[in-house]
């Protein structure tokens, strides 16, 4: 008996101690996480970026670090505008990404059809506007009336190729000029232009064009974009001029519009005129150089207003809203050299 409980005692003390060493076999030991390095993420080699500069406490950035040949541009003409959250810093870290463009994609040139102290007065004063005033004074001033990174309201309804509402995307040059009157016969007699006032034209237009790299395509009469309302800047506006002397604005080359003009004369082209396939193929065209018009296939009132402005640009000489062989040989040589791209 004493035996028996000595061997039932000892197995009791075995399990114990073997229990106790399971039991710290069992301990649970908490694993420490590994460490995985991280793959560096590999970022295109950057060049170093222009600082931000300040004066007075006003920050500019005026180099441009994208990609002209895609149209952008990082340059700012004019001070940076930031947003100051209360509570929070707006920071340049990054400062600034490459894919932006400029606003200001037309130039339009209009005539302010008054004097130049009632130009003043009502570009000023009233729900009209353009950031320049260019005046007939004799002096060597133009005057600035919106800031270039503002909308100024010059140009109302308005269209040119895939683009509308063009206040949105231009700045407006307006010249003082007292428009047309309209003589007995009810034709329009168009006021001429001072050769000093085309020369500030030019050079304002000259510089903003390069600033904001607005192509030849893109600076445009007023009667270009709204040519069922508008006249200006008329057909004594001097566009040859301007391309000639100062490179600016489109123009048709003369031996491409000779070529056209001789084809058009020797297939009776006056036969075909009032063909309806002939009417919709000639605004067809129109609207592909850039005019908004709508395609009727009828020699309708928006049609020949169309031609007129069309006309005051490229063939002042004559301006009867008639697309002639003349007026047709010029539509072609100018569609041949500036395709819609």
């Amino acid at each position: 008996m004493r035996k028996t409980l000595y061997i039932i005692g000892l197995s009791m003390v075995v399990f114990s101690c073997t229990s106790q060493r399971n039991a710290k076999n069992r301990q649970y030991i908490p694993k420490t996480p590994s460490v995985q390095q991280k793959t560096a993420v590999k970022t295109p080699s950057e060049k170093p970026k222009p600082k931000v500069t300040s004066e007075h406490g006003v920050e500019f950035f005026t180099t441009n670090i994208a990609d002209p040949a895609k149209n952008d541009n990082t340059a700012s003409y004019g001070s940076i505008v930031s947003a100051k959250p209360s509570g929070y810093k707006v920071v340049k870290t990054y400062f600034p990404a490459i894919a932006q463009n400029f606003r200001q994609r037309y130039l339009i040139l209009h005539y302010t059809a008054l004097p130049d102290d009632k130009s003043i007065t009502v570009l000023t004063q009233q729900a009209v506007s353009s950031h320049y005033l260019v005046n007939n004074t004799g002096d060597n001033e133009i005057y600035q009336l919106v800031d270039e990174n503002k909308r100024a309201y010059h140009a109302g309804v308005s269209a040119w190729r895939a683009d509308k509402s063009l206040n949105d995307t231009s700045i407006g040059i307006e010249i003082v000029n007292t428009g047309y009157t309209t003589d007995s016969a009810g034709n329009k007699v168009f006021a001429p232009f001072d050769d000093a006032q085309i020369k500030k034209v030019a050079a304002l237009v000259k510089d903003i064009v390069s600033r904001y790299q607005i192509p030849a395509t893109n600076i445009l009469a007023h009667s270009d974009i709204a040519p069922t309302r508008k006249q200006d800047p008329g057909p004594l506006f001097p566009w040859k001029k301007l391309y000639d002397e100062y490179q600016i604005g489109m123009w048709y080359d003369e031996a491409q519009k000779q070529s056209f003009y001789d084809f058009a004369t020797s297939t009776d082209f006056q036969s075909k005129y009032n063909d309806p396939a002939f009417i919709f193929n000639i605004q067809t065209q129109l609207q592909k150089f850039g005019y908004g018009l709508d395609l009727s296939g009828k020699w309708d009132d928006a049609t020949k207003k169309t031609i007129e402005a069309f006309q005051y640009h490229f063939r002042p000489q004559n301006y009867d809203g008639i697309m002639d062989a003349e007026t047709f040989s010029i539509l072609q040589a100018l569609l041949l050299k500036y395709p819609v791209k």
